[in-house]
């Protein structure tokens, strides 16, 4: 189907990929609105691609090798073991993943974004107002404007999915990631290849290198655990929410420091611990699935439409993939309603198992752990297939094959 007039609201990596799948499915007028003002690319945290996955979004053209990246080819999760540096490993496993830095892979797609497409940034959506003929958004300046179809890439707190479905939102799991990217990457095993999992009592953390945009790298980690049910220490998350560089709470950043002291191998602990405190921050955990990815003339894509929680190592993977599928639905419909129902059929599914699969994993590697220190590879193997229900290459574990239809 071609024409029509497109608004994208958001412009992240969800939102840059749907503008592309936009105008290559035919839309004749498309405008992004990005509420933050200032350049996405210093979002410097690390993301992963399943190396299967990424051929299939290269195929699509959504992604390419000159992108910059690192290697990941083995998992290694370990427990403290007295004053050992690295630990004990108490499992191994296959990790054929791209690592990625979040402001770089942003970058690179916003330069393949069209020149025709109006992206504007600090433009805040605060309401979508739906018709029969489209929807009408109103910006926090008032200004209202209408379009043929609104996209929401706006992420779990979305406007979009408010005029979709009210009252559906993101739910707060219970714990918390708190993320850092280090410039310290002296020393690391297998001279970075791999990444590891520091594990302990009530949860874990991952370690990974990854670009740091300039030609070198970082060293990226985001530590899950439940904060203590103690005044000062646990922020109302109920509420989707995130606590940025420079407003984490001191004394629940004591806290977290203290954990990684005293239950983190030496070398791993002075990684983490080195990171200056001031840049790290707290991701707080959701999930989030929805009825259906479309409403009228209004979709869903990434965490917009479903939010899972961050072990199964596929956020950005469905993000594009919910791209590429839109652009397939676009390109064989013949009608606004033949375009929607198709992406809707294609997506939904997927959406929903992966959720399902983020929460297995979220309670047995945070909410339940095992003994840690009893487990050999043996144990380990039979844990993880357990979480996958068998094998992690069928399970949906760094995002499902892309199956457009």
């Amino acid at each position: 189907m071609r024409g029509g007039s497109i608004a994208v609201v958001g412009g992240s990596i969800a939102g840059c990929a749907t503008a592309l799948a936009a105008t290559r499915g035919g839309a004749e007028r498309v405008t992004v609105f990005e509420r933050a003002d200032a350049e996405l690319r210093d979002r410097g945290v690390g993301i992963a691609l399943q190396s299967d996955r990424y051929n299939e979004l290269k195929d699509a053209g959504y992604v390419a090798p000159e992108m910059p990246w690192a290697p990941l080819t083995r998992r290694v999760w370990s427990v403290r073991d007295g004053e050992a540096a690295n630990g004990r490993a108490i499992g191994e496993q296959p990790f054929p993943f791209r690592a990625y830095n979040w402001g770089s892979l942003w970058s690179e797609l916003r330069r393949r974004v069209p020149e025709d497409v109006d992206y504007r940034s600090g433009a805040v959506v605060s309401a979508v107002r739906p018709d029969d003929e489209g929807a009408t958004l109103r910006l926090a300046d008032g200004h209202e404007e209408h379009f043929d179809l609104v996209i929401g890439a706006d992420g779990y707190r979305s406007v979009v999915r408010e005029a979709m479905f009210p009252g559906v939102s993101a739910e707060y799991a219970g714990y918390i990631g708190w993320r850092g990217a280090s410039a310290d990457i002296e020393g690391l095993p297998s001279d970075g290849l791999d990444a590891h999992n520091i594990v302990f009592p009530g949860g874990h953390c991952m370690i990974y290198r990854i670009p740091d945009g300039t030609g070198g790298h970082r060293l990226n980690w985001v530590l899950y655990t439940a904060p203590p049910q103690t005044d000062g220490l646990h922020p109302d998350l109920r509420t989707p929410t995130s606590l940025p560089p420079g407003r984490l709470n001191s004394e629940l950043t004591d806290h977290l420091r203290t954990l990684v002291a005293e239950n983190f191998p030496p070398f791993w602990a002075a990684k983490v611990l080195g990171t200056p405190a001031e840049t790290t921050f707290i991701q707080p955990i959701y999930d989030l699935a929805v009825p259906h990815y479309t409403s009228g003339r209004m979709a869903l894509v990434g965490d917009a439409a479903s939010v899972a929680r961050p072990h199964v190592g596929a956020g950005s993977v469905k993000a594009l993939q919910d791209a590429t599928a839109l652009e397939a639905a676009w390109i064989a419909g013949d009608s606004w309603k033949d375009v929607l129902e198709r992406y809707d059929s294609g997506r939904g599914a997927v959406g929903s198992a992966m959720v399902t699969l983020a929460r297995r994993m979220g309670s047995t590697q945070v909410e339940n752990t095992p003994d840690w220190s009893a487990m050999g590879q043996p144990e380990f193997d039979a844990w993880w297939q357990d979480q996958n229900s068998g094998s992690d290459r069928s399970s949906g574990f760094g995002g499902h094959s892309l199956k457009v239809k």
